[in-house]
């Protein structure tokens, strides 16, 4: 599965979560797409196996 597919099955409120423990800014609006490509990857994978 790639990144594009797990960030539309993902919730943007675990994203979100999953970015400030990372410290990572976001800018003004962010949408899921651009939220998962700054996320690692192993952490978007545990996600999708909740």
């Amino acid at each position: 599965m790639d990144v594009e597919e797990m960030a539309k099955k993902a919730k943007l409120k675990d994203l979100k979560e999953i970015a400030k423990k990372h410290d990572i800014k976001l800018g003004r609006c962010p949408t899921k797409l651009n939220i998962a490509k700054k996320i690692p990857k192993d952490e978007l994978e545990a996600l999708m196996s909740k």
